[in-house]
Formats: C-alpha cells, structure tokens, sequence
C-alpha cells in the first residue's frame, strides 16, 4: 500500500544509536520535504531501533552474522530496502563494506555521513588520526557511495576546528553535532530536486560543483 504522503521516500540503514537517523527524524517531523519510509538495521536492538519505533517508522533487521558472506547479506539487505520502494537510501552510521553489485543497484540513490573531511582520513577511527596529525580543523562529509570505500563524490563539509586539549571523545561530540545539521539539509536538497550525480560528478541546482558546499 502506498503512503499518502507525496514527500521523497527514503530508508535509513543503521547500525547504532542513531543520532544521526533522530535528526533526519525530526526534520522530517518538522515539514521537511522528505518522509522517512523505512529504518534497517543489522544488528539487532541497537538504540536507533528504538528511535524509529518511537517515532512509527516500520524497522527491519537484516543481521549480517546469519549470513555466510557478503553477497548473500547484500542481497537480503537489498531486497528488504526495495519493499519500501525509496527513492534514497541513507547510510546513516551504517557500519558494513558494501558490495559492488549492491552500490551499483542504488547509484545516485545513496548518501553516506563520514566523520571527516573527506578525502582526509577515510576509514574508521577518524577523530584520533585528526589528532594523531595535528590539523587544525576537522568535519564531517556527506557523499554519494561509490564502489571507492569513503571514495565517492563529495556533496558538502561541515567543519569545527580542533582545540588545544581536546580527547577523542571531546572532538568526535564537536563534530557530531555539525553531522546533525549537515545530513539533514543534503537529504533536503536532494527531496527537492537539486542534487544529483551525473557521470561520477554532484550536480546541485543545474550546474557542477568545483568542490563540495561548505555548510
């Protein structure tokens, strides 16, 4: 059965307390221009879970340890996120490596939130190598998922500067509160029609982005 509500439907893949998915959640709450149609997780009675159930949002989990490979738990995960039938699908804390085959299945449809400015520091543990190297700012980045682990087109950045003092757990709370801003307004962007990927490249309102937008 169809939503009655006309706004761009989106699933949200988790794999934790979902902050991030609670400020989606609360955009979408307050009006914004998309509706959140399903939350998936694969792992089981994890917090973000409980933020979707909270909020009446249909949950799912697809628990990658039941599965005897990558293959076969990308194409439950697939199937489960296709009954919703999305039109963007939101890796939001989402913490599994995805096959090609499934990344290629949701190209242009499928945005990721890194805790870094990306191309710096892809992979994990990304506020301690911030502080391991020394720099002076440090952020968060939403981009399109590309076969490239953390290697797809970058869409926007939000930055925080690193201060004398800071632990990991200081500058990693620092940076999650840019992240509660930034992906809700690129999912914003691309419900309303601005954003895309053509050839590889982010298109936002008719024209090619140089570099991602500084929020």
């Amino acid at each position: 059965m169809k939503s009655a509500d006309a706004r761009l439907p989106v699933v949200v893949l988790i794999s934790g307390s979902g902050s991030n998915l609670q400020a989606l959640i609360d955009t979408s709450a307050a009006g914004g221009p998309f509706r959140i149609s399903a939350v998936i997780s694969n792992r089981p009675g994890v917090r973000g879970l409980e933020r979707a159930d909270a909020a009446g949002i249909p949950t799912r989990v697809i628990d990658h340890t039941a599965f005897p490979d990558r293959d076969s738990f990308d194409a439950a995960l697939a199937g489960a996120i296709e009954a919703f039938e999305p039109r963007l699908v939101v890796l939001a804390g989402f913490m599994r490596i995805l096959t090609d085959g499934f990344v290629n299945r949701f190209s242009g449809h499928m945005l990721n939130i890194h805790p870094s400015l990306l191309p710096a520091f892809q992979g994990l543990h990304t506020h301690r190598r911030a502080l391991q190297k020394g720099v002076a700012e440090h952020g968060a980045s939403v981009h399109f998922v590309t076969a490239e682990l953390d290697g797809g087109p970058v869409i926007a950045q939000a930055g925080v500067p690193v201060e004398a003092g800071d632990t990991e757990s200081v500058l990693a709370a620092r940076v999650l509160e840019r992240e509660h801003e930034l992906l809700p307004q690129v999912v914003s962007w691309f419900a309303q029609g601005r954003l895309s990927m053509r050839d590889g490249q982010v298109w936002f309102d008719d024209r090619q982005l140089q570099a991602p937008i500084r929020c």
